[in-house]
């Protein structure tokens, strides 16, 4: 750190007597300024775009916005912000979401005085490192690209295809949809969560020659090079594929934190992030859906998908994950069946957002050659429903990041 330069602090916490608490801590350490304060996340947004410091001290239960959201919107807004946040519970998965919404550091109230300093002057370095790679994101951006990944001052959007069912057409709809989010030159990378017997690759004929089993044990020390030899490249597209391990045993050396980190590495290069996922709970799947921006559940007129996706509902309420961030939609949708859209939203109390009629043909041709439909013919009813989902994430994208920011 350059001499005489301060760590400029802003603090965002609901509570007058913990502001000014942590405002006496850090007086007593000349590398530390605090520049402002902030009674709540908006506020805090507000705070930290006018005052651009380098480090902001965020309380993560707030009653307008949680420290969580603030911090994602802050990151936008300030790249190159550090987000220490303060929680009076240590749970893992309120770790996982704050490191996906940019967190730079997590600590448990109180915070001794060593701690709380000590994770300032480390987040405060990465500041000004930071500082320096925003500075020049414009004049690398080309170089990124002819690398294959391109690095972005903003943080992509992460989607996870879901369902508690299996044979409801998750990897289909996964690698048709991340190919329909490439439109606009939007960078995409379909990651492969179904960690034993994922197949997506071979949905677009594509050999495998390394995948996430590669990536995982490196989280704390990548960089481009490290990626793209990761990555598996779509021949007739620019869709990028972090593959499954290639044996099954290999699952198992996939830690969900590590997993965590990754995802969190690979949203600065990334506009969307599609993870297709198994049926099963396992911790990565479970990851995945805390940490993502938005979860498609998938369901079919079939009676037991319907009562999987009830019962999936019921899970995601009971462990505080809002309905509002699920988009539900109905796969392989026959008129001729009278289960409709609208009786099994009514049922589960959320509506059915999108149908994708049911094609056999058309999709069990695309599986066995590789090819997906949605390359092959945009005008089928299928590939329309494809790019009608499309829109229907970018909107529900759009209004969780306006409700964020208002809030």
């Amino acid at each position: 750190m350059a001499a005489q330069q301060k760590i400029r602090v802003l603090i965002v916490d609901d509570i007058d007597e913990t502001r000014e608490n942590i405002r006496r801590l850090l007086q007593f350490d000349q590398n530390i300024e605090v520049v402002g304060t902030a009674n709540n996340g908006a506020e805090g947004i507000k705070q930290a775009s006018l005052l651009k410091p380098d480090v902001i001290v965020m309380d993560i239960n707030m009653p307008d916005m949680d420290g969580i959201a603030a911090t994602e919107a802050i990151r936008n807004k300030v790249p190159y912000a550090q987000v220490i946040i303060l929680s009076v519970q240590g749970d893992p998965s309120y770790m996982r979401r704050a490191m996906l919404a940019g967190a730079r550091d997590f600590l448990t109230k109180p915070p001794s005085i060593d701690e709380l300093t000590s994770a300032i002057n480390r987040a405060g370095e990465m500041a000004i490192q930071e500082k320096g790679k925003v500075a020049t994101a414009y004049a690398t951006s080309s170089e990124g690209s002819q690398s294959g990944v391109e690095g972005s001052s903003t943080y992509g959007k992460v989607i996870t295809i879901y369902s508690p069912k299996g044979g409801t057409g998750k990897t289909t709809i996964a690698v048709n949809l991340a190919l329909s989010l490439l439109s606009n030159n939007q960078k995409v990378l379909l990651v492969d969560g179904s960690l034993q017997f994922g197949d997506t690759a071979v949905f677009v004929n594509e050999p495998v020659k390394n995948s996430l089993a590669d990536l995982t044990p490196r989280v704390d020390d990548l960089d481009i090079d490290v990626i793209n030899e990761a990555l598996t490249q779509h021949s007739t597209s620019d869709l990028k594929i972090l593959a499954a391990p290639p044996r099954p045993e290999l699952a198992y050396q996939i830690d969900p934190e590590q997993f965590t980190k990754l995802i969190t590495y690979l949203r600065k290069h990334f506009k969307y992030i599609v993870i297709d996922t198994n049926s099963y709970l396992t911790d990565v799947v479970q990851a995945s859906l805390d940490f993502s921006d938005l979860i498609v559940l998938i369901t079919t007129q079939d009676i037991s998908s319907i009562k999987s996706a009830n019962s999936f509902l019921s899970l995601m309420d009971a462990t505080g994950i809002s309905r509002g961030s699920i988009l539900f939609i109905m796969n392989q949708f026959d008129k001729r069946i009278a289960i409709t859209p609208e009786r099994v939203g009514e049922s589960l109390k959320l509506e059915v957002s999108v149908t994708i009629p049911f094609e056999e043909r058309v999709v069990s041709s695309s599986i066995n050659r590789g090819v997906p439909f949605i390359l092959e013919n945009k005008n089928l009813l299928i590939s329309k429903a494809i790019f009608q989902l499309t829109d229907a994430i970018k909107d529900k994208l759009k209004a969780l990041q306006e409700m964020a920011i208002e809030d």
